[in-house]
Formats: structure tokens, C-alpha cells, sequence
């Protein structure tokens, strides 16, 4: 089985618990410093303001740090100008954050320039699909091989919701899809982005994953990968570069989620909120694409679903990672174990890079939601599949969305 993650990219599945009561996983605020990779002159203290700042490489403004934020850091030993100037690099297990409360994303500003978001595209090793074990005797026959279908350009006029994860491993730049959903205590004002758990932390061998940035309808013209080398900012993130300031994914994930054999498929999710890499103009991130998805936690059991459309931007042989694709099909079902909630199932030939893309469904209101999110696939490409939200999942969106009420 292939691991549909991030693309350096594809990627893990599942095994996670049930029968426990709901658990969440929160991160903590990554304090949104902007940070500019040109930027020059040490950090200083601010003793008169009780703040820190840094001095930016363009004007003559300096970037305020509030001391709290700065204490914060310090406390998981990073050292803000270090840090900017590449110690984000250093993956030394010791300095790898995992736990709850570590997760922090300082804004670098620039890092991801185009030439560096299209470079991130190539595919992790693949699994094979006898590692999955433990069917509790309600698997679905293997769905049939749907071949995926071109998602016409302006991305932004046909899949407003669509974007691109790119985050920075130990093994370099990787890549995931998202889609940018609705926030309960913001309505109309979203900055909330939904995506595969694997796609903010390693799982149970490792930790946050860093610089981790949201783009909406990327390519949004649809441009072949060789117009993009040297192609301006504009033309790859049209609206935009938002950073992670806080991510949140299941217990269940950060506990037992593997690159191989489906481990955390089931609890394969997590939420992203974000902020503009450079201030904006005040608008949200719906305000800005126009659009958000509501998300169901009660859509129905396979096989009452008639059909579900999956999104994401493949990258995988014989994708480039460059353009958006879908695929429609009726789900049917894929157990993995009999601990596990069984997963959602479709035939579809995206591969990795198309992980965490959103999975849309008439909901229970009758209305298209957000029903899942691509989580796994097989070597041979020919199916994904998501798990289905319930409890646990819901408590992780209302917690992040309870984090930003008011904001």
C-alpha cells in the first residue's frame, strides 16, 4: 500500500484507537513572527516595551515580537534569528517536537518561493497493499480503478476550496492537498484549512513538521510544470501564502501513525489555521477565495452514500504535482482493523501529493460537505481512501475553531 502523504510525498495509513472516549491533540500557538529570510541584525531586547524585535532587511520598520512569544521560544530552545537563518533545519531527535503543547511554525517570509513549492513534488517509497491486516470482515470488494479528470482552470472558479500544504521533513520539502473549510465561531470570516494528519506531524516516529504554509488554487491557470520555472508569486499563489499559527490532529495519529501498513489511517486528519505570510489586506482566508466547506460528522455509512468527489493536486508518476485533479465514485468500505472505525473506500488513479485533499458528499442537511480527506492508497494507484469523521474528529475542528472565536 502507498502512503498518499506528502510529496517528497505519498503517504500512511491507519490503526488508532476506538472505544475510547474522544481525545484531541492540540498544538500549540506557533507564534506568527514575520521573519524575512533577507532579514539582517540580531534580535534585541526591547526592555522599555517588554518585547523583542527584529530587524527587517527591506525598510526601516522593525517586527515586534511580544515577550511572551519570545519567552515561549526560548523555552523549546529556539532562537529566533538562528532559526530564520536555517536552524529550523536541525532534526536532531532531541530538538524534533511532538507533544501536544510543542508545535510552533514561525513565519520566514520568501522561504516558499515558487521555484521551492514546485520542487516539492517528488514521491516517498510505496507500500505494498498485503500490509494491511486485521479486516474485520466488512471490507468492500477493491473498488474499480477510476481514472482521474483534469479540474479545468481557473482552479479558483471551478474548486474555490482547493489548495496546496507544503511543509519542510527530515527528508526536505513535501507537499499535501487541503481545503479550506467553514470556522463555527467566525462565520464568513474562515481561516481554517482541513487536511491529513500526516501532513502536520510524523506520527509515532517523530513530530511537528515545520514551515508549514497553505496555498489556494495554486497553479490556479493551470500552467504546465516547465512555464513555471521562474514564474512570479503571483502566478503560483494568486491569493496568497498563509502560514500554519496553530495545527491540531488526532491522539490517535500522533500515537500510532506510520508511513506503512495503513497505521493511523482511521484518525488520519487535522486542522490547520492560518494568517497571511505578509499582513494581507485584513480579509480572511474564505473572505479571500470566497468560499469555505461546511464539514458533516454524521454523514452516512457506506454504502448509503451515493457518491463522493475527492480532490488534490497528484504528484506522483505520471502526475507532476503542477495541476489539480478529481476524482467521483460510490465509496464502499476498507477495514484495517477490528479496533479501528472502518474508512471510506473509491477507485481513483491519484497518487501522492494528493493526500489530505478534501472528499466532498451531499451531507446529512442534503447539502455538499466535507466528508473526509484522502489518506491512503495502494502501489498499483488504483484506489484511495479517507477515514470517516465522527467524534473525535469534531473535537478537534471545534477546538481549533473555539481557539480563534472572536478573533
Amino acid at each position: 500500500m502507498r502512503s498518499i502523504r506528502p510529496s517528497s510525498t505519498t503517504r500512511r495509513g491507519g490503526g488508532a484507537r476506538r472505544g475510547t472516549s474522544p481525545v484531541l491533540t492540540a498544538v500549540a500557538l506557533a507564534s506568527v513572527l514575520a521573519l524575512t529570510a533577507t532579514a539582517c541584525g540580531a534580535a534585541e531586547d526591547d526592555t522599555a516595551g517588554g518585547e523583542s524585535s527584529a530587524t527587517a532587511a527591506a525598510g526601516d520598520g522593525k517586527i515586534r515580537i511580544p515577550s511572551d512569544i519570545a519567552d515561549r521560544l526560548k523555552e523549546h530552545g529556539i532562537d529566533i534569528d538562528k532559526w530564520r537563518n536555517g536552524d529550523w533545519k536541525n532534526w536532531d531527535r532531541d530538538d524534533w517536537l511532538r507533544e501536544a503543547n510543542d508545535y510552533v511554525n514561525p513565519i520566514i517570509e520568501d522561504l516558499w518561493d515558487p521555484d521551492r513549492m514546485r520542487d516539492a513534488e517528488q514521491p516517498d517509497p510505496e507500500v505494498d497493499e498485503s500490509d494491511i491486516s486485521g479486516d474485520q470482515g466488512v471490507t468492500d470488494p477493491t473498488p474499480e480503478p477510476v481514472r482521474a479528470q483534469a479540474v479545468p482552470p481557473s482552479y479558483h472558479d471551478n474548486a474555490p476550496t482547493a489548495g496546496k500544504v507544503f511543509f519542510d521533513s527530515p527528508e526536505g520539502t513535501m507537499v499535501c492537498s487541503a481545503t479550506v473549510v467553514q470556522d463555527p465561531a467566525n462565520p464568513g470570516k474562515s481561516n481554517m484549512v482541513w487536511t491529513a494528519g500526516h501532513c502536520v506531524h510524523a506520527g509515532k516516529k517523530g513530530g511537528w513538521y515545520r514551515n508549514i504554509v497553505f496555498v489556494p488554487s495554486y497553479n490556479d491557470a493551470g500552467r504546465p510544470s516547465g512555464e513555471l520555472e521562474g514564474a512570479a508569486q503571483e502566478e503560483v499563489a494568486p491569493y496568497g501564502v498563509w502560514w500554519g499559527d496553530w495545527a491540531q490532529t488526532s491522539d490517535q495519529w500522533i500515537e500510532q501513525g506510520g508511513a506503512t501498513g495503513g497505521d493511523g489511517a482511521s484518525h488520519d486528519y487535522a486542522v490547520i489555521h492560518v494568517t497571511p505570510e505578509k499582513g494581507g489586506d485584513g480579509k480572511s482566508l474564505e473572505e479571500k477565495v470566497g468560499s469555505a466547506l461546511p464539514v458533516d460528522f454524521e454523514a452516512p455509512a457506506v454504502p448509503d452514500v451515493e457518491s463522493v468527489t475527492a480532490t488534490g493536486y497528484p504528484a506522483g508518476a505520471p502526475y507532476d504535482g503542477q495541476k489539480l485533479f478529481s476524482c467521483e465514485d460510490r465509496p464502499g468500505r476498507l477495514s484495517l482493523s477490528a479496533s479501528d472505525p472502518t474508512m471510506y473506500r473509491i477507485g481513483c488513479s491519484m497518487t501522492a501529493g494528493s493526500s489530505g485533499g478534501g472528499w466532498v458528499a451531499e451531507g446529512s442537511d442534503g447539502k455538499p460537505a466535507l466528508v473526509s480527506n484522502t489518506s491512503i492508497g495502494p502501489v498499483t494507484s488504483g484506489w484511495l481512501a479517507g477515514p470517516r469523521l465522527g467524534d473525535e474528529a469534531k473535537g478537534v475542528y471545534e477546538a481549533v475553531s473555539d481557539k480563534f472565536a472572536g478573533r
